[in-house]
This record gives C-alpha cells, sequence and structure tokens, in this order.
C-alpha cells in the first residue's frame, strides 16, 4: 500500500522505471482547475504503484496525460451539475478519477470486479481524499452491486465491452430517463445498427455519438443512449 497525501505530492517525482514524470500539460490547469494538484498526483500514482501492479504498461507512462487522464477527463462536457455516476469496469480508476477531480459536483461509484484493482481505488481515494467517491467490488450485472448503488443518472465506462453487451449491463442500472455514457474508439459507428436488437432488449432508446474535449489534440468520440424503461 502506498502513503500519500495531499500536501506530499512533490515525493512523486519519477516513475517505476525511474524516469522523471511528465508535467501536465498546460490544458490541464484549465480542466481540473483546483484540483490540478490531485491530478499531477494520480497521475504519479499511475506511473508508480499502477504500472508495479501492472495496471499500466511502460510504454503507456509517457501517454498517461493525453491518452488517459486528460481524454477521461473531458467526458464531464456531457454531463449535468450534481449527477450521480457509475463508472464500471473502472479499473485504475479510467474514467472515473480524472472525471471526478474534473467535476467535483459529480457524485462518482467506481465498481470493479478484481480484488488486486478495487484495493488501488481504494488506495487512491483514500490518498487524494476524494469524499465524493466511493468503491464497490463487484460486476455491474450482479444484483448486489445493483442494490447497493442506488438511484444512478449516468452509467460510464472506458473500453468494458461491445456495446450491445455494454448497454445490457448499464442500462439497467439507470433510473428512468438515465443515460449511458461510454468511451469509444473507432468501431463507435459501425456499433449501434450491429447491436439494436441487445440494446432494445436492454431498454435502450436513440443512441447518440458525438465528440467532448475538442481542445484536446485528439478529442474524446463518446456514445450516449437513454434508458426508455
Amino acid at each position: 500500500m502506498f502513503h500519500v497525501k495531499p500536501g506530499s505530492f512533490d515525493d512523486l517525482t519519477a516513475d517505476a522505471q525511474g524516469n522523471p514524470l511528465l508535467p501536465p500539460p498546460e490544458i490541464a490547469s484549465e480542466i481540473f482547475g483546483e484540483n490540478l494538484d490531485k491530478a499531477i498526483a494520480y497521475h504519479g500514482l499511475l506511473a508508480t504503484a499502477g504500472s508495479i501492479r501492472g495496471f499500466m504498461g511502460p510504454r503507456e507512462i509517457p501517454k498517461l496525460w493525453d491518452r488517459h487522464i486528460l481524454n477521461c477527463a473531458v467526458i464531464g462536457e456531457a454531463m449535468d451539475h450534481g449527477a450521480r455516476v457509475a463508472d464500471i469496469g473502472s479499473g485504475a480508476g479510467l474514467p472515473g478519477i480524472p472525471l471526478v477531480l474534473a467535476r467535483p459536483d459529480l457524485s462518482i461509484t467506481l465498481i470493479e470486479p478484481l480484488l488486486k484493482r478495487s484495493v488501488f481505488l481504494d488506495e487512491v481515494v483514500d490518498a487524494l481524499e476524494l469524499d465524493n467517491v466511493r468503491v464497490i467490488r463487484g460486476r455491474a450485472e450482479e444484483k448486489f452491486v445493483r442494490a447497493q448503488l442506488g438511484p444512478i443518472d449516468i452509467v460510464t465506462s472506458r473500453a468494458v465491452a461491445p456495446l450491445g453487451k455494454l448497454a445490457g449491463w448499464s442500462l439497467p442500472l439507470l433510473s428512468k430517463g438515465g443515460r449511458m455514457i461510454a468511451m469509444k474508439g473507432t468501431s463507435v459507428h459501425e456499433e449501434p445498427e450491429r447491436d439494436q436488437a441487445l440494446i432494445a432488449k436492454a431498454g435502450g432508446g436513440m443512441v447518440e455519438i458525438f465528440s467532448v474535449g475538442k481542445q484536446l489534440p485528439e478529442p474524446t468520440t463518446l456514445i450516449a443512449i437513454r434508458k426508455k424503461r
């Protein structure tokens, strides 16, 4: 377990291979505001403990800001103020941790089935003193997870599963009228037609594909589906 508290983040100066940590891009200050120091600390934790535990490969460390942290943080552009959000298959905290650092008005639950990852998430939440974040170890489709969640406005995810399967996990967690907002890659335009039957079976309505983070070198592509019933 690592022991890092706000105010001592300067101790995180090198990654797990001993390479100096990259400073945040200038745009990070605009995105994270008063939480920039915590975003820097999270970057350091991913590059050290996260890398040592196998959540981040060495080749990904130089790309943490652009490919992993900033592109997750900007998905808050698609979320209403004060929304209750569940991040399913959170892994090392992506997108949930950057999202809540950029949007501290949100209430976020990180759902992760693997023990070593859920332990890491608990440690990150404690180290960054994130009072509006909780961790549930389990799978989104499990009844006890749904029972613990309570009302949810938005379910988000990143690189978890094909759209049809993802809709089957995400939409049942939502309150009526809530939305699943998933980060997707190049196949995003093919998936809605391919998986339309599974989306409808899960209670999904209209599918919307759009981009956020236009201020980034590579904007983030999202797919959103509103729950009908």
